[in-house]
C-alpha cells in the first residue's frame, strides 16, 4: 500500500489534512467520551443487573475481544486499504453499544462489551494505518498528539455528564446516546476515506496463523477470570495468554528485545498498569471515601486534561529522543500509581488519591503517543498496518489480561479480609515498574526497510 503524495510545508490544520484531522479527531473523542462514561456508571450498572463478581470482567471483555478486530483490521487494511476494514468496526462498534443499552443482566452486558471491544479495536488500528498514509513524518508526532488532546472536551465533561444521564434518564443512555454520535463521525469521515489510497502493491500475504493465536489470546484473558474458582485452570489460562502473546507480537516482544519488539512491550506494560488503575479508581473512590460518581468523575476529568498538556508538550519537544520520552513518561506513571496505592492504604485524604492518579495521567500523556511515532518508524509500506495491529493488541490484551488477574487477585483478598483494593494497585505498579525496563531498550540502530 502505497502512502499519498505528501506536501512538505503546512500542518495538521492546513487544507490538505484538516478533513483528516477533524474526522480522526472526532473519532477519538467519542471513543474517549464512550471510554470514561462507562467508567463512572459502571459501579451502579453492576450493583442494578447483579452482577458486581463480573465487574472486572465488563473492562476486560472489551479489551480482549479487541485483540481479534485488530488483527483483522490489520490484515484487511495491508491488503485493500483503511476504508471498508474502518466502516465495518464502526458498525460492529454500534451493534455493541446497543446489546449493551438494551441487556436485561450483566452476562449479556458482558457479551455487548465482547462485540463492542471488536469493533473498537478495529477502528483503533485503522486510524494508526490512515496516520501513516496520510501525513508525512513530521507532522505525525502532531497528529498523535491531537489524539490525547481529543480526550479533552469528553474528560471535562463526559463523567460529570454521564452521571447526569444516568441519573436522569437511566444508565441505559450513556451506551445508547454514543450510537448517535457514531453516525455523525461516519458523516464527517466519508469525505477523508475516499482520498485514503486502497492499492495493495507491496502488502504481506495475510498471516491467518495470527488471527487464530488472537482468538486463542482473548479466550483465554477471559478464562483467567471465569475459571477463577480453580487457580490451576486460571493459571493454564494465563500461560497460554502468554504463548499467544509470543506469537502475536514481533519477535523478541516477550524478552524486551531492542527497537520495535520493546516498543510494542512498553505500550502493552504500561497499558496493563494505568487502566488497572483507572478501572478502580471511581469504584475505590466510592467505596473508601463514599464519594458520589459524578464527583468521582473529576479524577478522569483531571487525567484527561494532564494527559493531552503533557502530549503537547512532548510534540514541541522533538529533538528528546524517542526513549528518553518514554522512559520519562513510564517512570512518572510509575510513580502516580506507587502514590496511589500509599494513599489508599494509608486511607489518607480522598484528593490525594485523585492527585495521585492524575500524576499517572501525566505521565502516559508523555510518553504514550511517542510508541505511535516510534512504531510507525520501525515500519515500512509492507507491513504498517501489521505492527500498527500488533501495538495496539499489545496494549488491549495486555490491560485485557491485568483486569482479569486484578478481577481474580480482587476477590480473594476481599474474601480473606484483606485490603483487595490495595492488592489490585500492587499489580498496577508491577505491570508500570516492567513498563520502564521496556521503555529503556526502545532505541534500535537498525535501518528501517522501504
Amino acid at each position: 500500500m502505497k502512502t499519498t503524495e505528501q506536501p512538505t510545508t503546512g500542518g495538521i490544520l492546513s487544507p490538505t489534512y484538516l478533513a483528516t484531522t477533524v474526522a480522526a479527531f472526532s473519532l477519538i473523542a467519542i471513543v474517549a467520551f464512550e471510554s470514561l462514561a462507562v467508567t463512572t456508571v459502571m459501579p451502579d450498572v453492576a450493583q442494578q443487573l447483579g452482577g458486581v463478581e463480573l465487574y472486572a470482567l465488563a473492562f476486560a471483555a472489551p479489551l480482549a475481544s479487541g485483540v481479534v478486530g485488530m488483527v483483522i483490521a490489520g490484515m484487511w487494511s495491508d491488503r485493500s486499504g483503511p476504508t471498508v476494514p474502518l466502516l465495518t468496526a464502526l458498525t460492529a462498534l454500534s451493534f455493541g453499544l446497543v446489546a449493551c443499552g438494551l441487556a436485561p443482566t450483566m452476562e449479556v452486558l458482558v457479551a455487548g462489551r465482547i462485540l463492542q471491544g471488536l469493533g473498537g479495536g478495529a477502528a483503533t488500528v485503522v486510524l494508526y494505518v490512515v496516520v501513516g498514509l496520510v501525513y508525512p513524518r513530521r507532522l505525525q508526532p502532531s497528529i498523535l498528539a491531537s489524539f490525547a488532546a481529543a480526550w479533552v472536551l469528553p474528560s471535562l465533561f463526559g463523567p460529570y455528564l454521564a452521571a447526569l444521564i444516568a441519573d436522569a434518564f437511566g444508565w441505559r443512555w450513556v451506551f445508547l446516546g454514543v450510537v448517535a454520535l457514531i453516525g455523525l463521525a461516519l458523516v464527517t469521515l466519508t469525505p477523508t476515506l475516499r482520498t485514503v489510497p486502497s492499492g495493495v502493491e507491496e502488502a504481506d500475504p495475510p498471516q491467518l496463523a495470527r488471527l487464530g493465536w488472537a482468538v486463542v489470546a482473548g479466550a483465554a484473558v477471559l478464562g483467567v477470570k471465569l475459571l477463577d474458582s480453580s487457580l490451576w485452570l486460571a493459571g493454564g489460562c494465563l500461560v497460554l495468554v502468554l504463548f499467544s502473546l509470543s506469537r502475536l507480537m514481533p519477535p523478541g516482544t516477550v524478552r524486551l528485545g531492542r527497537g520495535l519488539p520493546s516498543v510494542i512491550a512498553t505500550r502493552g506494560l504500561l497499558s496493563a498498569g494505568f487502566f488497572c488503575a483507572e478501572a478502580y479508581i471511581v469504584f475505590v473512590l466510592q467505596e473508601r471515601w463514599g464519594i458520589a460518581a459524578a464527583t468521582a468523575g473529576l479524577a478522569l476529568t483531571g487525567v484527561g486534561v494532564v494527559w493531552a498538556l503533557a502530549s503537547q508538550a512532548q510534540a514541541r519537544l522533538p529533538k528528546i529522543s524517542h526513549t528518553r520520552a518514554l522512559v520519562t513518561g513510564t517512570s512518572v506513571v510509575l510513580l502516580g500509581i506507587t502514590l496511589l496505592t500509599v494513599v489508599v492504604w494509608l486511607e489518607a485524604p480522598a484528593p490525594l488519591a485523585m492527585a495521585a492518579y492524575v500524576l499517572a495521567g501525566a505521565g502516559m500523556g508523555f510518553g504514550f503517543p511517542r510508541l505511535g511515532v516510534a512504531m510507525l518508524e520501525h515500519s515500512s509500506d509492507r507491513d504498517r498496518g501489521a505492527n500498527s495491529s500488533a501495538l495496539a493488541a499489545a496494549d488491549s490484551l495486555s490491560a485485557a489480561l491485568a483486569l482479569a488477574i486484578t478481577g481474580v487477585v480482587f476477590a480473594r483478598t476481599e474474601a480473606a479480609g484483606l485490603d483487595a483494593f490495595v492488592a489490585v494497585y500492587l499489580v498496577a505498579i508491577l505491570c508500570s515498574a516492567g513498563a520502564v525496563a521496556a521503555a529503556s531498550r526502545t532505541a534500535s540502530h537498525e535501518p528501517v526497510r522501504r
